[in-house]
């Protein structure tokens, strides 16, 4: 049995958990841009001529448009990754200077 003041606190503390789950304001301006749809699948054909470019940001948003993918990884180099599949993530790997070795989908 939890003595009445325990409960008191820990009531308290639960509730400053409550404002970080809060609905967004829909008056407010949008900070992101709209997500693609649900169904968009990954295509890593269109965007195979990055390979050899530099991996910067840029590139990054460039490659995750024309791919149709939702999600963007990168794959710094000598990283494990894990073998979960996603047909909407686009993964780039990159090596030691910062130049993309692939593209590919999953």
């Amino acid at each position: 049995m939890v003595p009445k003041s325990s409960a008191l606190i820990i009531a308290v503390m639960l509730s400053g958990c409550a404002g970080a789950y809060a609905t967004p304001d829909a008056s407010a301006a949008p900070s992101e841009p709209r997500a693609k749809p649900v169904g968009a699948a990954c295509d890593a054909e269109p965007v195979q001529q990055h390979v050899g470019k530099e991996a910067t940001q840029e590139v990054g948003k460039i490659v995750l448009e024309q791919s149709g993918a939702r999600a963007l990884r990168w794959g710094p180099p000598n990283s494990a990754w894990t073998m979960d599949y996603s047909e909407q993530r686009v993964n780039i790997r990159y090596d030691e200077n910062m130049t993309i070795t692939a593209i590919t989908c999953g």
